[in-house]
């Protein structure tokens, strides 16, 4: 329970810095300024592996795969990068959602830091239940491993010209029913009063909508590093770390995002390992590392053919 304590207590403390301190008034975030954030957080990331190793080492909390400390760091860090990956199609739709909204720049940062402790939320919800079913359920296994599979041949074969359209969306609808919604903007209020009655900003509709994406985003991502462990520690923290610096990455390929066009690819090719290794797992035992060279050869991959192809074909595209 203290190393549970501790931790949260650390993310606590961060996202209080993050709004409080660092990001107390509202500006439109350089790409500079969020490549420094993105490194940041992927060194912080790695260094928690370093923890990972020593809590595991100095049995600090219960551990019911019986990993040693080495696996249990790398485990960590593929868990980590499976939930980074994952995150670029949820980037890309969160560019979508605050374009159909027009939510100012200097603002999205505040959505998705509350959008952030939402999906801390809602994915240790997912979590909690996947973690349980595994454990509980031998067939669970195999079931999150055929949704893998039948996830990334969804990918390969659907159309990449189908548009997600926020204001069509159902949550938008189901939303405009159960409240007032303004088209106003008030700086960085979430919701506005106009003659006695109390509406909903722009800002909060998207950060409904995007909290919806997320979970829906979860589904995909949770039962992935459920195929990597089923340990709550090493899969929550993973998570919550991937989660955390999904904001700085946002703004830092937010305007880039037809760059990495063929990372699609290698998320598909990761969907697909960690499905089968799902499926075969009484059968063939794959170790840690060749699972975390499997994948982040994958996505470096992606990231140097998308580069080069995008330097082929230069094609300016803003969201």
């Amino acid at each position: 329970m203290i190393v549970w304590i501790s931790f949260f207590a650390v993310v606590l403390i961060i996202l209080a810095l993050d709004l409080g301190v660092f990001n107390k008034t509202p500006h439109i975030i350089s790409t500079k300024e969020a490549s420094k954030w993105t490194a940041i957080w992927v060194t912080i990331s790695f260094l928690f592996s370093g923890v990972i190793y020593w809590i595991y080492d100095n049995n600090y909390i219960s551990n019911p795969d019986e990993l040693k400390p080495l696996a249990a760091s790398i485990k960590f860090i593929t868990g980590y990068l499976i939930e980074l990956s994952l995150s670029v199609d949820n980037i890309f739709v969160i560019a979508i959602i605050f374009s159909a909204f027009k939510i100012p720049q200097k603002y999205q940062h505040r959505v998705l830091f509350w959008g952030i402790l939402g999906a801390i939320v809602f994915r240790g919800l997912m979590i909690f239940f996947g973690v349980m079913l595994i454990h509980k359920f031998f067939w669970a296994t195999y079931l999150f491993g055929f949704f893998l599979i039948f996830t990334a041949m969804k990918m390969l074969f659907t159309s990449g010209d189908e548009k997600f359209e926020p204001k069509k969306s159902f949550v938008y609808k189901s939303l405009k029913k159960i409240m007032p919604i303004s088209n106003h903007i008030d700086h960085e209020h979430f919701f506005v009063k106009r003659r006695h009655i109390t509406a909903a900003t722009p800002l909060f509709v998207a950060l409904v909508v995007i909290e919806v994406m997320d979970v829906v985003f979860a589904i995909d991502s949770v039962p992935a590093i459920l195929a990597i462990t089923s340990d709550p520690f090493l899969v929550l923290s993973s998570n919550i770390f991937a989660i955390l610096g999904l904001r700085s990455m946002y703004f830092f390929l937010a305007n880039m995002l037809e760059k990495f066009s063929y990372l699609e690819f290698s998320l598909i090719a990761i969907l697909s390992f960690v499905g089968l290794k799902m499926l075969l797992h009484e059968f063939v035992e794959i170790p840690e590392w060749a699972s975390l060279l499997f994948i982040a050869l994958s996505l470096l991959v992606g990231i140097v053919v998308s580069l080069r192809m995008s330097k082929q074909n230069p094609k300016k595209t803003e969201i």
